[in-house]
């Protein structure tokens, strides 16, 4: 960004006292990346580095961070959960708030933390063609002149899965006809390290981490405990696509927060935390440092279609009292289970106010007409525009409220709309749902949406008093959440499973909140144009770039789910193939007995079984939940 540029955005977002944390990123690949110990390969880290170094900030402060992209690819960096009241165009997601920093390019991303009413525990990654998978991912922890909980120290565990392959890679072999079930690309480590003051701690001595040296990973990691002392701890899960469980031998845990929602004590006796979520909790040191123990940190391989015997999936760290003391390490839980966030209460008292619209999202995943396997939200799958929606926004004037303007995953929110989100999932796994630029009360949850049972799909409760708020949900197979949020940030906003081979199969949709508003307050740095003109990229009209609501030629569109039912070539082909292996066998079986049946009384009892395969077949249909 221009000085002049930033100089115009700085006053927006940065009220007077406030100062301005700035921070100077350069996204490069880095060689011989090796956490898990078992693999070297490279990872995109920041400034020759690997992992990107972890932000601390201060509320009173706006976050500024300088971007050169290095990299051979476009990139951008998404600061998850953060509002960018009004200036969308900030939120890094490649397609829909920006083109992406072309390779060679700059761009200065204005956080305006200060301005945001936000504290709490986040994450920055990139949002850009599966970048951090590869790596580009870190903590991101915004802190309050007064916390709401009182602790006497605090360290942030950073959760992750890692792959020994990358990304692009990966993205060929998952979206192939070799793979038109759809299974997701398994991890092969997990891991888990530490933060505290804008650093990463680093190996337990004596330990040796020849490739990283100054981070500690998995058994190599430890956190410093004191007798007596209470620590929060900020755990956020940075994977691509595994689910947690996580707790610490020998302690007990009190969750206080949830993705930068302060929330009541609430005892917990593991924390399961899926992908892009956070959790603070705090925990209380023992009084004896006769032994260390130890932290567990088990993925959730239920995600997985096969556990490789390669994988260990379950991976353990330590807390330490003395160098000197055994560890502790008192194996398994009895049983796993998911936090029941409705019963967790947030401090800060927002009533919930009575919706003024629905928007029903049901979650499928299936094999398309082209052979591979894609997510859709109500048989839709996701294609990225042509034109970021942004930009389509803010150019078609009065047509900005037409929602077909851009594209089949596309909804226009009305500004203020209190609007219900219902994700049913219908897919066999279980997925974790991010709304950007907002929070959502979480007004309902179904443990069955399609049952007609009150006890496994209640009625939703109006009028309820505080709802959990978070930006990040999980919602298991065959249930559903009601997801209520005030449409009161005009832009353009992306709503997507945060698993990333998901959201790169399309299961995602758009929300263009309040266009003809957004038109009439800030507007996006010409930077932003010029780095699409760069990608070769338009930046004004419609989905495809064109200045109408209708017309979208040229809109990558599909794959589409195929066409129920046998086709008359299908048909045609099968029924000869079966008709004559059923002729040829009838004929020798009923030779080898002697039998009479004519040749037409076999074709027709093989018409008869024909019909009652293909009714069978279209039953079965309607309970299958994937392909």
């Amino acid at each position: 960004m221009q000085l002049s540029q930033l100089s115009i955005l700085l006053p927006l977002a940065v009220p007077a006292l406030a100062g301005v944390h700035e921070i100077w990123w350069n996204l490069t690949w880095v060689e011989n990346v090796n956490p898990d110990g078992l693999f070297e390969r490279r990872a995109i880290g920041v400034n020759g580095t690997w992992p990107p170094p972890p932000m601390d900030v201060h509320t009173n402060d706006s976050l500024l961070v300088h971007v050169t992209n290095s990299l051979d690819a476009p990139s951008t960096l998404h600061h998850h959960g953060m509002f960018f009241n009004s200036t969308s165009w900030m939120d890094g997601a490649e397609g829909v708030t920006e083109c992406g920093i072309p390779p060679g390019g700059q761009f200065d991303y204005v956080v305006p933390i200060n301005s945001s009413g936000q504290w709490g525990t986040y994450w920055v990654h990139a949002h850009a063609s599966g970048q951090y998978v590869d790596g580009l991912r870190a903590p991101l922890v915004l802190h309050p002149p007064k916390e709401a909980h009182s602790y006497d120290e605090e360290f942030t565990v950073v959760l992750g899965d890692w792959y020994h392959d990358e990304h692009s890679v990966l993205l060929k072999q998952f979206i192939s006809i070799a793979n038109p079930g759809g299974a997701e690309p398994v991890p092969d480590s997990a891991l888990i390290y530490f933060a505290q003051n804008a650093s990463y701690l680093g190996p337990i001595s004596g330990t040796s981490a020849p490739v990283i040296s100054a981070v500690g990973f998995n058994e190599n990691a430890s956190l410093p405990f004191t007798p007596g002392k209470t620590y929060r701890l900020r755990i956020v899960n940075t994977s691509a696509f595994a689910a947690f469980f996580f707790w610490i031998d020998g302690h007990d845990m009190r969750i206080i927060e949830v993705d930068g929602t302060d929330v009541e004590e609430s005892p917990i006796d593991l924390i399961s935390i899926t992908v892009a979520q956070r959790y603070s909790v705090l925990v209380t040191a023992r009084n004896d440092t006769s032994a260390n123990w130890a932290i567990h940190a088990n993925m959730d391989t239920d995600m997985f279609d096969t556990v490789p015997d390669t994988l260990n999936p379950n991976v353990t760290s330590s807390v330490t009292y003395s160098s000197s003391a055994p560890l502790t390490n008192l194996g398994f839980v009895d049983e796993y289970h998911d936090i029941d966030d409705l019963s967790l209460v947030p401090i800060e008292i927002i009533p919930q106010v009575p919706a003024t619209r629905t928007i029903e999202l049901e979650v499928t995943f299936d094999t398309m007409d082209d052979g591979t396997n894609r997510a859709m939200f109500n048989q839709i799958t996701y294609n990225m525009p042509l034109v970021p929606a942004i930009f389509s926004e803010l150019t078609l004037g009065t047509n900005a409220t037409v929602a077909t303007a851009y594209g089949p995953t596309s909804f226009v929110l009305d500004h203020l709309d209190v609007v219900d989100i219902v994700i049913k999932n219908g897919d066999a796994g279980k997925h974790p749902f991010h709304l950007h630029g907002h929070k959502y009360q979480i007004v309902h949850r179904a443990e069955d949406y399609t049952s007609n049972d009150p006890a496994l799909n209640p009625p939703l409760v109006e009028g309820q008093a505080n709802p959990i708020r978070r930006d990040t949900v999980q919602i298991p197979s065959m249930h559903s959440a009601t997801l209520r949020v005030v449409a009161d940030n005009p832009g353009v906003w992306f709503l997507h499973c945060h698993i990333e081979w998901h959201l790169e199969a399309g299961l995602a949709i758009q929300f263009i909140e309040a266009p003809l508003l957004a038109q009439q307050r800030n507007s996006p740095p010409q930077i932003m144009r010029d780095h699409c003109s760069a990608l070769g990229k338009p930046t004004s009209g419609n989905a495809a770039g064109i200045a109408s609501t209708t017309d979208l030629t040229g809109l990558p569109l599909g794959p589409f789910p195929q066409i129920l039912g046998w086709r008359p070539k299908g048909i045609g082909a099968m029924f000869g193939c079966v008709l004559s292996a059923v002729l040829g066998m009838a004929t020798v079986s009923w030779y080898a007995i002697g039998g009479h049946l004519t040749e037409e009384e076999v074709e027709d009892d093989v018409r008869r079984g024909i019909a009652a395969k293909e009714a069978r077949r279209k039953k079965l249909w309607l309970f299958a939940k994937r392909a």
